[in-house]
């Protein structure tokens, strides 16, 4: 068994005090000290090799790995695990390589000082990160800490809040938490503060806005579209059938807007939108970010040749356009994972007859879904049918 030879140490403002024995003992024991250059600072002189982090961080990583048997620390800023180097680091070591002893984190700290119950708050991060997807958690009486990416991230949280709607969310700016605290309140859409200590974690309590649910089907008005939409009561009954789940992999193929790939992603997937249409892929970027998962990728080409450009096992595929396309569905099908599910819808007559005949050869099901919407006409109102829509849906054996 590999003996632990990389410690992961957690430390807080209050530097080499606030260690315990365990702790003080493994940086003594250490050849080799890396971290921060302000964590590094904590420590004065001591006989170990001091490493300041480099970018590009995979660099980091690489050392570590030619130092692998050596007694090596890394300092970390309160949990190591929690948005934390110990999180990344164990992407790249083996449990047993490593002893890691976490600290009280920004997360902790602030909810024992807000006397806000950990479990009931959302603990999120735009550190190294893009701050877009806040806006899943947009709903009446949520709580979130927010980990920052310098003191400029509170003004541009409350910019973000306002221009979603959320202005009157109160903001609680909370600097050096475990050291030389200090705590600045507003509301998002009066936030006048000076800019804060690099160093801080924010406090978001919402009272009222716009809500967009994570289930399926928002509103067509959500999207940016040339009418290449799929619609809101066609796009629930599509993702019902795609089945979404935390993790999994979907391609979208003539993708259009993107509302299937993006609420894929909004559902805690993970989404590549394939469009031909440079004006299309431009809406699918725009729509992603607007809705919180600007982590959906684009790819341009025209399936089904360009299917073969992607490097991943999807666990699910939509066919929102191109049914009849030659080789369309061959080429979906052979591209899941046993177990994948297939889902496409047809309007025309030529595609719903490709998707009976597939049907009638492959398995699977097949429903017709029709939607009639209330509209004005004059002074009274009827109803304005949308076409029908043939949809497929099969699960590779």
């Amino acid at each position: 068994m590999t003996a632990p030879w990389l410690s992961i140490i957690g430390i807080g403002e209050n530097g080499l005090t606030g260690l315990g024995p365990a702790a003080r003992s493994l940086l003594d024991s250490a050849e080799i000290i890396v971290g921060g250059e302000r964590h590094l600072a904590m420590l004065g002189e001591n006989k170990a090799q001091h490493h300041a982090w480099t970018r590009p961080f995979s660099d980091n990583i690489a050392q570590l790995k030619l130092w692998r048997g050596r007694p090596v620390a890394v300092l970390a800023s309160g949990d190591p695990m929690w948005f934390g180097v110990g999180a990344t680091l164990a992407k790249q070591f083996e449990p047993a390589e490593m002893t890691v002893l976490p600290h009280p984190g920004a997360f902790s700290l602030a909810a024992a000082k807000l006397g806000w119950p950990l479990q009931d708050v959302l603990c999120l991060t735009v550190h190294g990160r893009p701050i877009e997807p806040l806006a899943l958690n947009l709903y009446p009486g949520a709580r979130w800490l927010v980990l920052s990416e310098d003191g400029g991230t509170p003004a541009t949280l409350a910019a973000f809040l306002s221009e979603r709607g959320w202005g009157s969310a109160r903001l609680t700016v909370l600097e050096h938490l475990g050291g030389a605290e200090k705590i600045i309140a507003g509301t998002a859409q009066s936030w006048s503060q000076p800019r804060a200590a690099d160093l801080n974690c924010i406090a978001v309590e919402l009272t009222q806005g716009p809500v967009l649910s994570r289930m399926p089907g928002l509103p067509d008005e959500a999207f940016q579209h040339d009418g290449q939409l799929t619609k809101r009561e066609l796009r629930a009954a599509t993702l019902s059938a795609l089945a979404p789940w935390p993790g999994a992999r979907l391609w979208d193929v003539g993708a259009g807007c993107g509302s299937i790939a993006i609420e894929w992603a909004r559902a805690g997937g993970i989404a590549t939108a394939i469009e031909q249409n440079a004006e299309r892929r431009a809406s699918i970027i725009h729509n992603a970010a607007a809705l919180g998962v600007p982590q959906v990728a684009v790819l341009a080409g025209e399936a089904p040749a360009v299917l073969s450009q992607l490097t991943d096992t999807p666990d699910a595929i939509f066919v929102g356009g191109g049914t009849s396309v030659p080789g369309m569905m061959e080429a979906c099908w052979s591209a899941l994972k046993p177990g994948g599910r297939l889902v496409a819808n047809a309007v025309t007559a030529e595609g719903e007859a490709l998707l009976l005949d597939w049907q009638s050869r492959m398995g699977g099901e097949l429903c017709r879904i029709a939607v009639s919407r209330l509209a004005p006409v004059g002074r009274f109102h009827t109803w304005h049918p949308l076409m029908p829509v043939t949809q497929y849906c099969g699960v590779k054996s």
